[in-house]
């Protein structure tokens, strides 16, 4: 009780327990068309974006890409629920609704990529520094953001990347089984099997790294992170992996997750170390 207590002062003391920030607007991905048109017409990417009070605004975006194993999209906790704890630190939230692939596994990074140049086309409007724009991810979404962080480049690359309970490997035995099948099929190909390992991309170019995960998540093996956080160490990339003791997969910004206050302080005390 006392520690419950004393991390709630903690975060109350030093986040506002009201976000000054504008109303939030949908807007298309794809206003004029998708780059690659996807099988199922109905599925139609947006970008929410949540941006604080211009006079808070500190430049700084994240584009966020909810979970759901690339079938579905988690957008509430795994994104919108969100909008709240980064605009009280002054940082625009940016949620995206991206298509499935549906049998075309560029389709999803071909949305996020497109999401981060919106932010970077609006940067000035929307008081954000074309230089500080991140991505985040849950889950499978945590595998989309890293193919980002691995593979992006130009006018689609990022500055850092948060990732919780990620998917990070296509590997057979430590991947999430229906990620992979949904992603790549039911029988990809060697070569397209390392394409999606993100674990084989890092280089010393990419960007910093935030994890976040529980030792208890029986979907995505842990090791999924470990393996990320172990290539970004040999590349000498600034990385802080946080591995809690218990809190399963899926948790988000769910306040049943038993680590949940020492979850947000540790983001947000990450989030103000660069």
């Amino acid at each position: 009780m006392k520690r419950q207590v004393l991390l709630t002062f903690m975060l109350l003391s030093t986040i506002a327990l009201q976000a000054a920030s504008m109303k939030p607007f949908e807007l298309p991905l794809w206003p004029n068309g998708p780059k690659t048109a996807g099988s199922d017409a109905a599925d139609v990417a947006t970008v929410t974006v949540y941006l604080p009070d211009a006079k808070t605004a500190t430049g700084r975006a994240v584009v966020c890409c909810p979970g759901g194993a690339y079938s579905h999209l988690a957008v509430q906790h795994e994104g919108t629920d969100w909008a709240t704890f980064f605009n009280q630190q002054g940082i625009a939230l940016i949620v995206l609704k991206y298509r499935m692939p549906h049998g075309v596994w560029t389709i999803p990074a071909e949305d996020a990529e497109e999401a981060v140049r919106l932010v970077r086309r609006n940067a000035a409007d929307w008081h954000i520094n074309a230089s500080d724009i991140g991505i985040m991810g849950f889950s499978a979404g945590g595998h989309l953001a890293s193919t980002i962080a691995t593979h992006s480049t130009g006018t689609a690359a990022v500055s850092f990347q948060i990732l919780f309970y990620p998917v990070i490997s296509m590997e057979q035995g430590v991947t999430h089984q229906g990620s992979r099948d949904n992603l790549l099929g039911k029988s990809p190909k060697r070569k397209l099997i390392n394409e999606y390992c993100n674990e084989q991309h890092v280089t010393a170019s990419t960007p910093r790294a935030f994890m976040a995960l529980a030792d208890d998540d029986r979907s995505v093996p842990a090791l999924n992170s470990v393996e990320y956080y172990e290539a970004l160490c040999r590349n000498r990339v600034p990385a802080s992996m946080h591995i809690y003791p218990s809190g399963g997969h899926g948790f988000g910004l769910r306040q049943s997750f038993p680590y949940h206050l020492e979850m947000l302080l540790e983001l947000r005390a990450w989030l103000k170390s660069f």
